[in-house]
């Protein structure tokens, strides 16, 4: 896990979501604070439309709350231009469209179209790419890309944006979605190796509560438009998980003493 500097990078004050058919009849949507520090690590959890990626967008500055204020670094929403906000903070969205005959190292060096000086640009992408384990695919054009190495371009255009960046912020929406198991966790290496040595917070959209608990500090639980519970990544977050999803949860610790859950399974065994 990371420690966690006095200094607030992202702060959320009484905020309230806008979620629209989400917060069923007569339920207005609390408010609600969040205040997240430099190298934390973040994963947003919740059923399907419970509205995890909404938060996501608020969070990233790409969408305005209906009541309270983000600050990003101190500063409001409205004070920070796109470009400059593009050197300190990175999205990778759950689909990321871009014209199909781009080759992928043009894809990559867009994260770095907000610097008018960039005399390290190649070496940046290359690196970038490297990290993200698709160095091999720079040369070839995304519209001949399967969906694990789609995935793999656009988290190496996410390296290469922040490369050069401390303290910075980065949020993806279900980064490991079109990866196979193998893949994934070397993603997470790459991901959490890549933001520790910048000191970057990491706040991540996913489905795997087990990635979540590995991979992440604190847990941020969605259900219908609300937060519903912020809590550590141990062991207590597994009654929540259980209420969460409407499941009852078996756990056990692994050899290096990671919490692994799962379903707890209603088949008999057979005679």
């Amino acid at each position: 896990m990371h420690p966690k500097p006095s200094v607030a990078l992202l702060q959320l004050n009484d905020v309230r979501l806008s979620l629209g058919s989400v917060c069923k009849g007569s339920q207005a949507p609390k408010s609600f604070k969040l205040c997240i520090s430099p190298a934390e690590r973040l994963a947003i959890l919740g059923p399907s439309g419970a509205g995890k990626t909404t938060l996501l967008r608020l969070m990233a500055l790409d969408a305005s709350p209906i009541k309270g204020e983000v600050l990003f670094k101190g500063r409001a929403q409205q004070s920070w231009p796109t470009a400059e906000l593009s050197r300190h903070r990175a999205v990778m969205p759950q689909s990321c469209q871009v014209a199909f005959g781009l080759e992928v190292k043009l894809v990559i060096a867009l994260g770095r179209v907000a610097r008018r000086s960039d005399p390290f640009v190649s070496d940046i992408v290359f690196d970038a790419a490297r990290l993200a384990r698709a160095d091999h695919l720079l040369s070839r054009r995304c519209d001949t890309l399967s969906g694990g190495e789609y995935a793999r371009v656009h988290l190496a255009r996410v390296f290469a944006q922040l490369w050069d960046t401390r303290d910075g912020l980065i949020l993806v929406d279900e980064p490991l979605a079109a990866l196979d198991l193998g893949l994934q966790d070397i993603i997470l290496q790459a991901l959490d190796r890549f933001a520790t040595e910048r000191q970057h917070a990491i706040i991540a959209v996913l489905h795997d509560v087990n990635h979540a608990l590995r991979a992440f500090d604190r847990l941020l639980l969605v259900k219908e438009g609300q937060l519903y519970a912020d809590v550590a990544s141990q062991s207590q977050a597994i009654p929540l998980f259980e209420s969460l999803y409407g499941l009852s949860l078996e756990c056990l610790r692994t050899a290096d003493h990671a919490l692994v859950v799962s379903p707890r399974s209603s088949r008999r065994g057979v005679a």
